[in-house]
């Protein structure tokens, strides 16, 4: 009668083995994504006063969008809560997005263009990882339309 007993802790045993052994792999993708965001420079826009205290900000306010915009010849863009977007689009969405990015200064699309997708998923699932939080960016402004907050302002490029 206590046959069975063992076969189901084994069972149990590989179950949680397995489950940890799944796990290890996106664990290390989360963490590649962390280092991404880190040295790619998406906390410099996207975290508020990441820049401007030298990344002395806590992982938990990270990539919530800020209300800092970015005025040029476009008009005014901010820099957009990715944990709020990310949470809304699938990670194939998000690649795909990515893949085809083509957005307002001072976004550097060219370098999500370019990031092959495994980087890219790596930073999805980080973002992922953290959860939503905060609030969403400001909406972008059209040329004409002056921003009523800060803003960054780049002059028109010269002829």
């Amino acid at each position: 009668m206590l046959m069975p007993f063992p076969r189901i802790a084994a069972a149990c045993a590989l179950a949680l083995a397995a489950g940890s052994a799944a796990a290890a792999p996106d664990s290390a993708m989360i963490d590649r994504g962390r280092y991404l965001v880190q040295i790619v420079g998406c906390n410099d826009c996207h975290t508020p006063n990441y820049a401007l205290s030298d990344g002395k900000v806590p992982e938990a306010a990270w990539l919530t969008g800020d209300a800092l915009g970015w005025n040029g010849p476009w008009g005014t863009t901010y820099p957009s809560n990715l944990r709020l977007s990310m949470t809304a689009m699938s990670e194939a969405a998000w690649v795909k997005a990515a893949r085809h990015a083509a957005y307002r200064p001072p976004m550097p699309s060219v370098s999500l263009r370019t990031m092959t997708d495994r980087d890219l998923r790596a930073i999805y699932r980080f973002v992922r990882s953290l959860g939503p939080a905060g609030e969403a960016a400001p909406a972008y402004l059209p040329p004409g339309t002056e921003p009523q907050g800060p803003v960054v302002r780049f002059p028109a490029p010269k002829g």
